[in-house]
């Protein structure tokens, strides 16, 4: 047989079998699943087979590509289906995105009222939202404490059902928090396939009762958590520290929104096309798009005549051999003949056009596409995208790359600078290209792909014997305490057109003669943030992840790094750290002396309250890196311009 990967498996597809099992079994799951693991597979059809031996096979029917229905996980073992295999499988398999749900309808607010009493409680953590006057001052000394989770929910006066939450949606939110305060206490290395099931079944609940964020947020950390157990090459810790705190600020929130603020927490099940009439298109660049997943492609950016930007993609499995054969293939565009790389330098006029929220143009029967002229950079509309200072243009993609930025929240991660380049400087991590923009902000331009069969790094290192000469660039925000981007694409050295720098190689021969002395790189860079201590935070934060909450308490005396961060400005931070690790600690008895059951909800909300300041403060000091001059030593490390992140507890 022939390894064939697993398809696609529905949520309540595999909360179901999990749910179904004996204690016994369950007990038995996470080695039944290592073990299918490692087993031959074949495909046929829509029918994916498994052999557990040599006698045995189980088969995963997947019609349309997901396992949807539990009997579509069939096993030919004597204790079949009560055996442990079926469960295995769709544990082992890759959890299926769910169906768009239609929206919501409006519901009789009576009846909620009178069930109100009856529905658990979501847990509560204190009001993650107060007034802006309330961050602290920079000599704040008193820490905040952010009290465990109370006992009951907050009160709610009763509207419409779409402004305000219903007692059903507030029974799903506690279902995503009870879980995903599991995994945090448990860690990576206990939470097993039983764990996972109880996200799956609150993910599938959260779906049916129109909470796709919170659904899709669990989502994310039963992906990222298969990925962490099995090895996964790609796995980063703070990926997971962001996915978990995701689903913990969604689930809280729910019960405290309303309004705007709780359209915004339950989030769209999809992201539809909407119509947008004609369109005048200017090709801007060609990026190669390549997935930790295996998929590659292209997409084109182009700008409309009101200066919106805008994309055509084309991504599918592939890998990095595909991303280099798309940029050469027919746009998926109406009727038009150019390739990506044609159409990131010219110009299309589409009518029957179609716009998701984040840009991407639709490519259904009714477009229709015909060349147009392009516009040089230098020329409107796209002269204009180079004529906002860098401050706000990073602040501007620091929202899109936020992360825990609000859904459809619109914006693009591209910067568009001016720029004298100023030489090669080493990192830790390899070499980058410094730069100095119009304005005086010296930024590292790092390489967007490392895959040698992209052209990225050997364009930059080219660049880099090239100093003096300047440049329009287009940059993706890497968020960092110092202005950094990965470099995309750029005006041509000797002028007259562009470089698409994932695809175009530059030779020697583009380069013009160095028209200035070389600058000398500092070793280290600079930045209000260069030099914070908040990394003593973000490492405990860190550290809970990968073997839970008892890892963290048994951390010893933590009281000199919180010193260190009151000495430069952050008596918060102080404060969380301090009453984190007391919290992963505390561990209280009856009058037996016997151990209560840890208080997980408590935990989980200081963890939260952590993980949400660490971020919002670390983008506090991006921003203020990019500040020209003396401007940004005023946003130094301090708390006094850091904003209280949504979603977290004070």
């Amino acid at each position: 047989m022939t390894a064939a990967p697993l398809p696609p498996v529905a949520p309540e597809v595999t909360a179901t079998l999990v749910e179904d099992l004996s204690p016994r079994l369950r007990k038995r799951l996470d080695a039944a699943v290592t073990k299918l693991g490692s087993r031959p597979t074949h495909r046929d059809g829509e029918t994916v087979t498994i052999a557990v031996d040599d006698d045995t096979e189980l088969r995963l029917h997947a019609p349309g590509g997901v396992v949807a229905t539990v009997d579509a996980i069939t096993c030919g073992c004597l204790l079949a289906p009560a055996c442990v295999h079926r469960a295995a499988a769709a544990c082992a398999a890759p959890a299926a995105d769910p169906a768009p749900e239609p929206e919501p309808a409006a519901e009789s607010t009576p009846d909620a009222a009178s069930n109100l009493a009856a529905q658990p409680a979501a847990p509560t953590v204190p009001d993650p939202t107060p007034p802006s006057n309330s961050t602290p001052s920079p000599g704040d000394t008193t820490p905040p404490t952010a009290p465990a989770p109370a006992t009951t929910a907050p009160t709610h006066t009763l509207a419409p059902a779409l402004d305000e939450v219903t007692p059903a949606q507030r029974e799903a939110a506690a279902a995503l928090w009870s879980a995903g305060a599991a995994v945090l206490e448990a860690g990576v290395a206990g939470a097993g396939a039983v764990a996972q099931a109880a996200l799956l079944r609150a993910a599938h609940t959260a779906r049916l009762r129109h909470l796709p964020r919170g659904a899709s947020a669990a989502l994310s950390v039963v992906t990222l958590l298969r990925a962490a157990r099995a090895g996964d090459p790609s796995y980063r810790t703070a990926d997971l520290v962001t996915a978990l705190a995701e689903l913990l600020g969604t689930a809280h929130r729910v019960g405290t929104a309303s309004g705007a603020e709780l359209a915004a927490v339950r989030g769209r099940a999809r992201r539809p096309y909407s119509p947008d009439g004609s369109l005048r298109l200017y090709g801007l660049f060609t990026e190669p798009v390549v997935t930790d997943s295996g998929h590659g492609g292209a997409r084109t950016w182009v700008v409309t005549a009101d200066g919106r930007l805008c994309t055509v993609g084309d991504v599918a499995p592939g890998g990095v051999g595909r991303a280099l054969g798309v940029a050469d293939r027919t746009v998926r565009l109406g009727d038009t003949a150019l390739t990506h790389r044609e159409l990131g330098r010219a110009g299309l006029a589409v009518s029957g056009a179609t716009v998701s929220p984040d840009g991407r143009l639709g490519a259904g029967k009714g477009v229709k596409a015909v060349t147009a002229r392009g516009a040089a950079w230098t020329e409107p509309p796209l002269a204009a995208l180079w004529e906002t200072s860098p401050a706000e243009q990073a602040a501007r993609a620091l929202r899109s790359v936020s992360r825990y930025a609000e859904p459809d929240g619109g914006g693009s991660d591209l910067l568009f600078l001016d720029v004298e380049l100023l030489g090669a400087v080493g990192e830790s991590g390899g070499t980058c290209l410094l730069a100095r923009c119009d304005g005086g902000v010296s930024v590292r331009l790092a390489v967007a792909d490392d895959d040698p069969a992209l052209a990225h790094r050997d364009n930059l290192m080219l660049l880099a014997t090239a100093p003096g000469t300047r440049l329009r660039i287009i940059g993706r925000l890497v968020p960092a305490p110092h202005p950094r981007l990965t470099l995309l694409a750029c005006s041509h050295p000797t002028g007259g057109s562009t470089v698409d720098l994932g695809f175009d190689r530059l030779s020697r021969a583009d380069l013009p003669d160095p028209v200035a002395p070389v600058h000398s790189a500092p070793d280290r860079p600079g930045g209000p943030g260069a030099e914070s201590p908040l990394h003593l935070l973000e490492r405990r934060v860190e550290q809970t992840v990968p073997a839970g909450r008892a890892a963290l308490g048994m951390v010893g005396d933590v009281t000199a790094e919180a010193r260190r961060l009151r000495r430069a400005g952050l008596p918060t931070a102080a404060g969380l750290l301090t009453n984190l690790r007391a919290s992963a600690a505390r561990r209280e008895r009856d009058l037996f002396g016997r151990l209560l059951p840890a208080d997980t909800d408590g935990f989980a909300a200081h963890w939260l309250a952590a993980a949400r300041y660490t971020a919002a403060v670390a983008e506090s000091l991006c921003a203020a890196a990019w500040e020209p001059g003396p401007a940004a030593l005023t946003h130094g490390p301090t708390e006094a311009t850091v904003p209280r992140p949504a979603g977290s507890p004070r």
